[in-house]
C-alpha cells in the first residue's frame, strides 16, 4: 500500500444523509427506480442535464471549458436480493436470487418485498434444528430448501400483497461504527454510484476541460453482458472512463493477502492493473493520487475484474477505462462495511484526475 500523512476532507452532514438514504432504499437489480430517484434528486441540487435511461441508468452532467474530452464515472446502483418464483396455498412463498447469495446468508432473515400497495415483511423459514436428522445438521442449507412467511393463511391473502416477479431485499438499516466505519446490506455497490455522484458535485465546484458525466448504473450483479454500464459508456460517447466498485479487504481474518491483496477499510482506495484496465488511466490516477497524498493500494486483475469496468472498456471503439475501488468487509450479506474515509478519498481523487485531462490527453499507450 501507498501511505502518506494525507488528512481526510470531510464530507458534508447533508453528503453523508444523502448515503445514508441511498444505502437505505431497496433496489434489487433489475427494480432500482427507487434508489435511482434518490440519486437523482440529489443530482439535481448541483449537476445539469439529469435523466434516465430506458435500461435504469440514472446520470448526471457537468460541463467543463468545452474543449476536453467526455469522461464517465460509473457506479452501479443496483443490490443484491430475491425475486418471488412461487406463493404455494397456504400463503407460503419461494423465491431465486437475484445475483450472487451464500444461501447461509439467507437463513432467518427478515425480507422487505416491494409490493404494488408498498412495502410488506417476510421472514425465511427453515425446518429447526431440533427436528433436523444427524445428516441433514451437517448440509449447508440450499435456496430451494427456505421460504419465506409473510403472515397471511392462505394464497389469496398473498395475492393481495404481492405476486410472483415481486422483488425483495433483506430487511436491514445502515448502522454508523467506531472509526469512521459504516455497515449496510447496499454497499455493493450503493457508495459506488455515491461516490461517482460526490466525485461530480466536486468537479463541478471547479471544473476543468472535460465533460464529466456521473452515471447511477443498473443490472450489474446481474450483467452478463455488460449490464447498464455498456449502454452508458455508448450513449454519452465517453472517451475515458472510471468504474467505481467494491473490493474485497483483506484485514479480517480468513482472507489471503497472496491471493487477493493487501487493501484495508481506511487504508485508501485501491486502483486495479490488469489486461482490461488503460495503463495511461491507471497512471494518471496513480500520480494524481501521490501528489494529493491520498494512499492508495494496488489490485491485479488478470483476467476480467467483473465489474462495470470489463463493459465500458470495449464499448464504441473503445474507452480508456480504470477501475476504483473502495475495501469493503463481508461482501454480498447484510452487513458490508466500509470506511467514509475512503469514500472521501476515492471522491477527491477522481475529481482531480478528471481535472487533469485536457484535448491533449493521449489515451493510447504507445
Amino acid at each position: 500500500p501507498h501511505n502518506s500523512t494525507y488528512i481526510p476532507l470531510m464530507l458534508s452532514d447533508s453528503s453523508i444523509a444523502f448515503l445514508k438514504r441511498l444505502l437505505d432504499t431497496p433496489g434489487p437489480s433489475g427494480f432500482e427506480g427507487a434508489p435511482a430517484r434518490v440519486w437523482r434528486a440529489e443530482a439535481a441540487t448541483f449537476a445539469a442535464d439529469i435523466r434516465a435511461d430506458v435500461v435504469g441508468n440514472s446520470l448526471a452532467t457537468a460541463e467543463g471549458d468545452g474543449t476536453g474530452p467526455t469522461i464517465l464515472l460509473a457506479g452501479h446502483i443496483d443490490e443484491i436480493g430475491i425475486i418471488i418464483t412461487h406463493i404455494d396455498d397456504k400463503g407460503y412463498v419461494y423465491f431465486e436470487p437475484i445475483g450472487g447469495w451464500d444461501p447461509q446468508v439467507l437463513v432467518a432473515q427478515r425480507i422487505r418485498f416491494l409490493g404494488r400497495h408498498g412495502d410488506v415483511i417476510g421472514v425465511i423459514g427453515k425446518k429447526p434444528i431440533h427436528l433436523m436428522k444427524p445428516d441433514e445438521r451437517e448440509k449447508a442449507s440450499k435456496i430451494t430448501d427456505l421460504w419465506v412467511d409473510i403472515g397471511v393463511t392462505t394464497k389469496a391473502e398473498a395475492l393481495e400483497l404481492l405476486e410472483v416477479g415481486d422483488a425483495g431485499v433483506i430487511d436491514s438499516r445502515t448502522l454508523d461504527m467506531p472509526n469512521n466505519r459504516l455497515v449496510s446490506r447496499s454497499i455493493d455497490d450503493r457508495i459506488g454510484a455515491f461516490v461517482v455522484l460526490e466525485a461530480l458535485r466536486r468537479y463541478a465546484a471547479r471544473p476543468g476541460a472535460a465533460r464529466v458525466v456521473a452515471a447511477a448504473t443498473a443490472q450489474e450483479e446481474i450483467g452478463y453482458s455488460g449490464g447498464g454500464a455498456r449502454v452508458a459508456a455508448q450513449s454519452v460517447e465517453a472517451t475515458m472512463a472510471i468504474a467505481v466498485d467494491v473490493t474485497f479487504a483483506t484485514d479480517h481474518p480468513g482472507m489471503k493477502k497472496e491471493e487477493v491483496g493487501e487493501h484495508s477499510i481506511g487504508g485508501g482506495p485501491v486502483l486495479t492493473r490488469g489486461s482490461v484496465t488503460s495503463p495511461v488511466v491507471y497512471r494518471l490516477l496513480a500520480d494524481t493520487a501521490k501528489s494529493l497524498e491520498i494512499p492508495f493500494s494496488i489490485h491485479a486483475a488478470g483476467r476480467f475484474t467483473s465489474t462495470d469496468a470489463d463493459a465500458m472498456q470495449l464499448a464504441r471503439t473503445g474507452v480508456a477505462t480504470a477501475l476504483v475501488s473502495i475495501p469493503n468487509r463481508y461482501m454480498h450479506s447484510p452487513n458490508e462495511m466500509v470506511s467514509l474515509d475512503d469514500l472521501d478519498r476515492a471522491a477527491e481523487l477522481i475529481a482531480e484526475t478528471c481535472r487533469r485531462v485536457t484535448a491533449a490527453t493521449d489515451f493510447t499507450a504507445r
